[in-house]
């Protein structure tokens, strides 16, 4: 989009610097002109994404949708009265603007019971969750509060890693929604249910469902991620044996690192590789067939606060290195306890070929 299209797709002047941190006025929300209104609704830009990552599951379309809502946020100024922050109304805008994307029947979405390699099924959300795609840490860092702002949990890792996306995609839409906005924006539950048009008695029941579905489904070991962001440096050690044993088609220093109740799962595919066993016999044709395998290299990356590598090949009788996958890695103990492989194609920005 060109800026002289504006910044929600409607004509007008250049985006200009709005001065001063404070909220922005009712009327200066209403009559501010495009200019203004871009310039004070791009500051919630990224964790209106992040927000709607959580409430979809899909970076494409949270990218999609935040778009969606700027527009109807623009469209809708004149009725903004100043009885919630700005930002608050936002994200009212955003949060019901994924309720009605879900809801349509086009974007129906099933949660499709896995099954293991054996071919039985399996209960593994990871895996059942065809539409789940990774976030760039890089782009989580955009949505992440300046030094000193509120909202520290907007960007926490034990709200956007992998496990918790796909096991809140189990929940059915509104009770999503009023998990996202309760637990991790930390709305009251009078604002949340105005915002959901809820009584307050069905956030509360919501709520206990929600929590109750994390409680079953999640790791034993997650609440004690606490509020970081980042892998820690015996995370990040993990990684690099792990880069080091896929670089060595080493399937003997790869078997030390997993835990023996070790999962691998491959979103959108509905099949889980559980246990040790199961993910070393899918590796050892990769690390020891009769083919010749070519030439791997494994670049660190970040993706939804897990440690992760993006794995490139370069084939006998080619010139570059091209990207095969990227594997996003849950640690506990020192040890791997979850693999989930996504093609690479999926993380925006990310260079698809390497040069020697």
């Amino acid at each position: 989009m060109s800026s002289s299209d504006g910044a929600y797709g409607v004509s007008g002047g250049q985006p200009v610097a709005v001065a001063g941190p404070g909220e922005p006025s009712a009327e200066t929300i209403r009559t501010g002109g495009e200019a203004v209104f871009s310039a004070l609704a791009e500051r919630y830009r990224h964790e209106l994404r992040v927000h709607l990552y959580r409430m979809l599951g899909s970076f494409t379309d949270a990218e999609d949708l935040v778009q969606e809502t700027l527009l109807k946020a623009w469209r809708r100024r004149d009725g903004f009265e100043g009885r919630s922050t700005f930002r608050a109304w936002l994200y009212r805008i955003a949060t019901n603007t994924a309720l009605d994307h879900l809801a349509g029947p086009a974007r129906t979405r099933e949660v499709v019971l896995a099954a293991d390699s054996a071919g039985s099924p399996v209960s593994a959300p990871l895996a059942e969750v065809a539409w789940l795609q990774p976030y760039p840490d890089e782009l989580l860092d955009l949505a992440a509060p300046g030094h000193g702002e509120p909202h520290a949990a907007a960007v926490a890792r034990e709200t956007v890693e992998l496990a918790f996306l796909a096991v809140i995609q189990h929940l059915p839409p509104r009770q999503r929604a009023v998990l996202i906005l309760r637990d991790i924006a930390g709305w009251p539950a009078r604002e949340t249910a105005d915002a959901l048009d809820l009584s307050l008695a069905s956030v509360k029941s919501a709520l206990q469902r929600a929590r109750t579905t994390l409680r079953d489904h999640l790791p034993e070991r997650r609440a004690d991620w606490g509020a970081a962001t980042e892998p820690s440096a015996a995370e990040r050690a993990v990684l690099q044996r792990y880069m080091a044993a896929s670089r060595d088609a080493d399937l003997s220093a790869l078997a030390v690192l997993l835990r023996e109740d070790v999962r691998q799962a491959m979103p959108p595919h509905h099949l889980l590789f559980d246990g040790r066993a199961a993910v070393l016999d899918l590796w050892r044709p990769v690390l020891e067939g009769d083919e010749p395998r070519g030439e791997w290299r494994s670049v660190a990356y970040g993706v939804n606060r897990q440690p992760a590598a993006v794995n490139y090949l370069r084939r006998p009788g080619e010139t570059v290195f091209t990207a095969i996958n990227v594997d996003v890695l849950r640690i506990e103990d020192g040890l791997i306890a979850e693999i989930t492989t996504f093609d690479p194609d999926l993380l925006p920005g990310l260079a698809l070929t390497l040069a020697e």
